[in-house]
């Protein structure tokens, strides 16, 4: 699987650009996100609707006695 996050390249640039704790920091943060939406991505369900949602769908429910 790959590595989500910045290549060394990026990390690089951000560290001499803004300073090498905060660059390090934001690096860090976005590799975090793009791990965490990968998760989201792969994990990722699909939902159906099986009764037809229109503008008063949600109105009329109906109930059975249990």
């Amino acid at each position: 699987m790959k590595n989500p996050g910045l290549s060394y390249n990026s990390r690089k640039a951000l560290m001499v650009n803004i300073g090498e704790s905060a660059g390090a920091e934001i690096a860090n943060l976005i590799a975090q996100m793009a791990a965490e939406i990968e998760e989201l991505r792969r994990t990722k369900v699909n939902v159906t609707r099986i009764v037809p949602a229109g503008p008063d769908a949600h109105d009329h429910f109906v109930e059975e006695p249990v």
